[in-house]
């Protein structure tokens, strides 16, 4: 339905509506969740219904108590879907969206931006990506936020529990407009079962790492951390005399939502790559979207094509419309090389549509999960070790493969796979443990990513080049460990425009490191407030950088010093920007790699052209990167020791303790 701008901002205004809309229509058009598995009990049933008739008057309970059981029994959970708003959920700009703070109408473009059709992988359910990232559990939750974040002023905080609006609270200016966190459940009810529990009771959610954080930017914000990971780990497969990527191949799997990055980046780093996506409405969005070149139904096809791209020395990313592991074992049978092997789909989350089995329609899976979910899980494993089995004889014909964070490794080998050494050690490296770890985020290098509220490209344009001449100024006097990172990244930000990566708002990421987000976000301020860039620009980054997750199989994979299972560093992240300026903190259990396996903390910074905003980012974002680079020097990490020491010179005030590095024979002598 298309609304005036006064009508949009009455429709947001009003919230849950006093009289009841009528019922919405289920849209085939688009890409649903799949029904989650019935696990509660009749008890627990009639407790997610009260759960969810508390945010109605009492006079509409007859008409919704029926309408939300019959959810619950359909889909496994209460969406709410009576109430999606009937105007289009998109970014766009700042203005459009009724409000007292500028800051609210930023974080109200941020999340509808999560919400947007040509962003979210399931948008009637809420779900940005990942397969269960959720923005809010339901749309009264929804309604109730965006009216709030209308009405709030400047000296009033929101508070956000996994979804719900707890309500506005008097603050300050000083203080985050809004506090978010997800699923910070207790630690020992904090398995997969319990999730799926407490989701469809109605009282946590999984807010993945940006979803729940209104800082999903589409698959861009993955794009350049994988074309920094596809360039290092093809340059680990070049023969003597090869310079580039071109002619080498990339096979991985999962085009739905952060995954479909993987092919625009193999493009960019100048090689071809081959994603296989199950789910027929991802691969073509994906297609339409200009984010992977050709796709093809029938394997013949797509290994007479890959040979010719070979041959060719192409530049492509080709699609397989199928599964992952007929993919994999058709290579083995056809003796095709493959230089680089990886899998993203969503496997945090393996038996509730994150995996398809192989041998499974997606009807079938989708049926057997909700319906037969023991016989269900019998198959995901089962599928896995085929996966494995034809990835390891890839490996022995000279591939170089690598977890991509997303569990695999860790499911695999809960599967019963061939995936472990003898001292039960995994055989293949998690891509933190052999290239990001060590190459960027030890030297404080991470993704960056900023939104132009104006929703305007030109905006988007000047800050591109802003960002650009700030990097090759720092890259003058850079050190020679991070000369390589910082030339990547350069070309990176010069090229960005001319790849189509927006999907949804006017947004960009960059890996750069503290030095490099403080002065860029400076520079984008002054252009703020000289006029040269409309609007105010919303700063943020992933949570997967170098201070925002502790996780043991991904951002803190190269921890060994025993800590990598501790989560301090992630919750003083989120401490210590609310109280340096962030506009909004946020704070998860969850992630990539699964509900207990990962804490992430998050935050957003409106920059608005005032001098309040140059102080908070300069207090902000040093102690963003920084937190992280302490922690990993006292691992005993080489690149962040020497990067927090060349950072005390640079800013006096900081004093870090400094690990002594113990001799290893006299610790071999003396145990």
């Amino acid at each position: 339905m298309v609304m005036t701008r006064e009508e949009f901002q009455k429709a947001v205004l009003e919230g849950i509506p006093d009289e009841l809309p009528e019922p919405k229509p289920y849209d085939r058009n688009i890409n649903h969740a799949p029904k989650r598995k019935d696990m509660l009990s009749k008890k627990e049933k009639r407790l997610a219904l009260k759960n969810a008739l508390r945010y109605f008057d009492k006079k509409h309970h007859p008409v919704l108590a029926g309408e939300f059981a019959k959810e619950l029994e359909e889909y496994g959970r209460i969406y709410m879907h009576r109430f999606r708003p009937d105007y289009e959920i998109t970014a766009r700009t700042i203005d459009d969206f009724p409000h007292k703070s500028r800051h609210a109408a930023a974080i109200m473009l941020m999340l509808s931006n999560n919400l947007d059709r040509a962003v979210a992988q399931h948008p009637h359910e809420l779900i940005t990506y990942g397969g269960n990232g959720a923005v809010f559990q339901n749309w009264a939750q929804y309604r109730l936020t965006m009216k709030y974040l209308a009405e709030m002023t400047d000296e009033q905080t929101l508070v956000l529990y996994s979804g719900h609006p707890v309500g506005l609270f008097p603050s300050h200016r000083e203080a985050p407009r809004v506090v978010v966190t997800n699923g910070m459940v207790i630690p020992n009810y904090s398995g997969k079962e319990e999730y799926e529990k407490f989701n469809a009771l109605g009282v946590s959610q999984y807010g993945q790492m940006t979803a729940g954080s209104f800082m999903y930017i589409g698959p861009q914000g993955i794009v350049h951390g994988t074309t920094i990971t596809v360039l290092n780990a093809g340059r680990r497969t070049l023969k003597p005399g090869e310079t580039d990527l071109s002619g080498k191949v990339y096979v991985t799997s999962g085009l739905g939502g952060m995954s479909g990055a993987q092919p625009k980046a193999t493009v960019i780093a100048g090689g071809i790559c081959v994603a296989a996506e199950v789910n027929p409405k991802a691969s073509h969005k994906r297609y339409q979207q200009g984010w992977v070149d050709e796709i093809y139904e029938e394997l013949s096809q797509l290994i007479y094509r890959l040979k010719e791209a070979v041959e060719n020395r192409e530049a492509v990313s080709l699609a397989y419309q199928g599964n992952v592991v007929d993919l994999w074992e058709r290579l083995v049978d056809e003796g095709i090389h493959v230089e680089m092997g990886s899998d993203q789909t969503s496997l945090h989350n393996p038996y509730g549509g994150g995996y398809y089995p192989a041998g499974l329609s997606i009807e079938e899976a989708d049926r057997m999960m909700a319906e037969e979910p023991e016989k269900f899980k019998e198959k995901v494993h089962e599928s896995l070790r085929r996966q494995v089995n034809a990835i390891n004889k890839m490996v022995e014909r000279g591939m170089f493969f690598w977890d991509y964070g997303n569990a695999f490794l860790l499911e695999s080998s809960r599967a019963g796979a061939d995936i472990l050494r003898e001292d039960g050690s995994f055989k293949y490296p998690s891509y933190v443990e052999s290239i990001m770890g060590p190459l960027f985020f030890d030297y404080g290098f991470g993704p960056f990513r900023w939104v132009c509220t104006s929703n305007d490209p030109k905006d988007l344009e000047i800050s591109d080049r802003i960002a650009a001449e700030v990097m090759e100024n720092i890259a003058e006097d850079a050190p020679g460990e991070i000369k390589g990172q910082m030339e990547d990244n350069i070309h990176w930000i010069k090229e960005a425009g001319k790849n189509d990566l927006v999907v949804g708002s006017q947004a960009r990421i960059l890996y750069t490191d503290s030095e490099g987000r403080i002065r860029i976000a400076r520079a984008f301020n002054n252009a703020i407030r000289d006029g040269k860039i409309s609007a105010p620009i919303v700063l943020g980054r992933d949570h997967h950088d170098v201070s925002g997750t502790d996780s043991p199989y991904r951002e803190t994979a190269n921890i060994y010093d025993g800590s990598k299972y501790t989560a301090d560093m992630a919750v003083h992240n989120v401490l210590g920007d609310a109280f340096r300026g962030a506009t909004w903190v946020s704070l998860h259990n969850g992630g990539g790699v699964g509900w207990g396996e990962v804490i992430n903390g998050g935050f957003g910074m409106v920059l608005d052209g005032t001098e309040e905003a140059d102080r908070r980012l300069e207090m902000m974002l040093h102690w963003d990167v920084n937190n992280g680079i302490a922690r990993r020097s006292w691992a005993r990490n080489e690149g962040a020791i020497s990067a927090i020491k060349r950072e005390m010179e640079r800013t006096p005030a900081l004093q870090v303790t400094l690990p002594s590095i113990a001799d290893d024979d006299l610790i071999n002598d003396s145990i």
